[in-house]
């Protein structure tokens, strides 16, 4: 089944992209700044994913997977930092508008904002030779402060609609990581991770999804869009 990495980016980006036309949602009107922070995202993540990938710190089953490789990265990889984002971002701001009171309070989304960032630190100052859990929570960290600093208000909302993007993902990731299929799609070298998994998926991803969206949101935030 080669074309199932590319059938999940389809599957994950179809619904939000044909919704992104809504007459009321208008989600396209933020394509410049979204996809501004689509490439930001890959201009960060694609290095790393293709120094992980050539260091065998993870990898990709060439059974789920066309075969087109670029820096040795599956085509479906490159797409995956497109897609995803995408899909997601969308349905921050689909919750935010059919949920336009979905918020916590500032004062709680300080101390929970804080108390990430503590908890970031530590695992990544601790976990120093682990290179996945390392470089994915010492990012968090930076994005983290990054937001609490310049835009808290973001959180109030996110930390919220973060939890509900967390369905598509445990169904997506746990695809990829092998929940539902024989083998997995991307398999992970777990002396370079915590080895703690939801499931099949690395506790990591869960963090790694949260800077990918945050990055949206911050650009979006920046380019002085209403972003929620």
């Amino acid at each position: 089944m080669t074309y199932l990495y590319l059938l999940l980016n389809v599957g994950s980006i179809l619904v939000p992209f044909l919704y992104s036309f809504h007459p009321k949602l208008k989600f396209y009107k933020l394509w410049k700044p979204l996809f501004i922070g689509i490439l930001i995202n890959m201009i960060i993540f694609i290095p790393w994913d293709i120094i992980f990938t050539q260091n065998k710190i993870w990898g990709f089953n060439p059974k789920y997977y066309l075969g087109i490789k670029i820096f040795n990265l599956p085509l479906e990889e490159w797409l995956f930092f497109i897609c995803i984002p995408y899909a997601c971002t969308f349905t921050h701001f689909a919750l935010l508008y059919y949920f336009p009171k979905l918020k916590i309070q500032k004062k709680l989304s300080t101390i929970v904002g804080y108390s990430l960032l503590i908890c970031f630190l530590l695992v990544a100052i601790f976990n120093w030779d682990k290179w996945y859990t390392f470089v994915n929570f010492s990012l968090g960290s930076i994005l983290l402060t990054l937001t609490l600093l310049s835009y808290p208000q973001i959180l109030q909302r996110y930390f919220l609609t973060f939890l509900v993007m967390l369905i598509p993902f445990f169904i997506v990731n746990g695809v990829l990581t092998g929940s539902f299929i024989e083998g997995e799609v991307v398999w992970y070298n777990n002396q370079e991770n915590l080895y703690i998994r939801m499931f099949t998926i690395p506790i990591e991803d869960t963090v790694y999804a949260f800077s990918m969206i945050l990055i949206n949101l911050l650009v979006l935030r920046f380019n002085k869009q209403k972003v929620q």
